[in-house]
């Protein structure tokens, strides 16, 4: 029987290289570069080239597009002001925002920054624009909420929600009187001493840093445009290396330097609103228990780029993979599993399908809609299917859906309205069916987001 306490710690990362040598490959992604952190131990190692375009090595030092990891900086940011007695989480944002507008005039008055940060403000989250770079930028993007629609009760249900994060990042200005990457330098990078981490092209623009790709009938093509626009960046415009994201995460191992007391750290890393699947969400991490320890998490997806960050406190582990591939999500999902297995020796539960007759599925068949996507589910030979159908919208409104189609996904039921997907690209993500007040299947919820059934 393997025992992972007689091979050392170094065989283990070069298990976890190899791994990502062949899905690399296997998924035609371009170039990965991972860091891991455990007892006192640091690994990192870069994997192919930055482009195929203009190919350049990929090394620890190669900065990538981290997306919505973004989320975790903002919120640790947010609970420095609360340290400091500036923010209340729970005060309704108006306190800061006086003039705020939504499409719901009870939410807007009522909505607090613990709802931005939990993802359960309701409204529609998907609403990507680029408003320039100006110092304006999300004081525009901010003034467009008005026009998003309101579509679950304030507080009530976890759905994604990127642009309540752009509302956190207004909430930041206003309370430090400075521009939002500013007010990211002054409380957090500078502190950290993250000097690889950036927000700005013209910043990232003289580093050796990576472009997105999409792969296309098996190739990897470059995606465009790189940059996502600055109004977005309170929800996903950190640029950084996998050296920086092992500094940050040392935060929330507890280790210096000690920008939080233990006790907000503790709340970040507390479950507060039920999620779908096995994990919940607390202040912006998705949090999942497993023997009786906490895995943080949180991945970031931009145009052609896509990353993973988790954090086990108790274990003094972190890891984060950074990829320049819309495929990425399948090679992290895989390496950080293995990683968490040998290095503190934990294992994602997987649940145990259940059979449900052709009847018994027919409920669940239908089209449900987001902002960014359909949810197609359909019945093949009494097999649940899942295909995804891409709407377009990012980085900007008019952005045309990506032409290469999503596989389709068989999905299985392991709980009553909940299901598992069981392929790739969403192999393990979890999805569950919302009932309406006459008990009727109204709502999926997969990828994080809640979707209406068409009528």
């Amino acid at each position: 029987m393997f025992n992972p306490m007689t091979i050392s710690p170094d065989a283990h990362f070069q298990e976890i290289c190899e791994a990502v040598e062949h899905h690399a490959r296997r998924l035609a992604i371009p170039g990965v570069a991972v860091g891991l952190w455990h007892a006192g131990r640091e690994y990192q190692h870069g994997f192919g080239v930055t482009g195929v375009e203009h190919p350049l090595p990929v090394t620890p030092n190669t900065l990538f597009q981290i997306g919505s990891i973004t989320k975790t900086f903002l919120a640790t940011a947010v609970m420095r002001l609360v340290e400091a007695g500036r923010l209340n989480l729970d005060a309704p944002l108006r306190a800061y925002l006086p003039d705020l507008r939504l499409a719901d005039e009870t939410t807007a008055a009522r909505v607090t920054m613990r709802h931005l940060l939990t993802h359960t403000g309701g409204w529609v989250g998907d609403y990507f624009n680029d408003f320039g770079f100006g110092d304006d930028a999300l004081t525009r993007m901010v003034a467009q909420l008005e026009e998003l629609p309101q579509l679950t009760p304030l507080g009530e249900v976890y759905s994604y929600n990127n642009s309540g994060f752009y509302l956190a990042g207004r909430v930041i200005e206003v309370i430090t009187g400075q521009p939002f990457e500013a007010a990211m330098s002054d409380l957090l990078l500078g502190p950290l001493g993250l000097e690889h981490s950036f927000f700005f092209p013209h910043e990232v623009m003289t580093h050796h840093f990576v472009v997105g790709h999409r792969v296309v009938n098996g190739q990897a093509e470059v995606a465009r445009p790189w940059a996502i626009g600055r109004a977005a960046h309170p929800a996903g415009g950190i640029v950084s290396t996998v050296g920086d994201l092992m500094r940050y995460a040392r935060l929330h191992l507890g280790d210096a330097p000690r920008l939080l007391t233990p006790a907000s750290l503790a709340l970040m890393h507390t479950p507060l609103f039920p999620s779908t699947g096995l994990s919940q969400i607390g202040l912006s991490w998705s949090i999942t228990s497993i023997n009786g320890q906490t895995l943080l998490r949180h991945g970031g997806a931009t145009k052609g780029q896509t990353a993973d960050l988790r954090i086990v406190p108790e274990a003094q582990f972190a890891m984060t993979v950074l990829t320049n591939s819309d495929e990425g999500a399948t090679l992290y999902g895989i390496v950080s599993g293995l990683a968490l297995q040998r290095f503190p020796g934990l294992t994602l539960p997987t649940p145990t399908p259940i059979t449900l007759t052709e009847s018994q599925q027919r409920p669940y068949i239908g089209r449900y809609h987001s902002a960014g996507g359909i949810c197609d589910v359909q019945l093949n030979d009494q097999q649940l299917m899942l295909q995804m159908i891409d709407k377009g919208g990012f980085p900007t409104p008019d952005t045309p859906p990506d032409p290469e189609p999503i596989p389709p996904t068989r999905l299985a039921f392991y709980a009553e309205d909940r299901v598992i997907a069981l392929d790739e690209p969403f192999q393990d993500a979890y999805g569950e069916f919302l009932r309406d007040a006459a008990g009727q299947v109204a709502w999926l919820r997969f990828g994080g987001r809640v979707r209406a059934r068409e009528a």
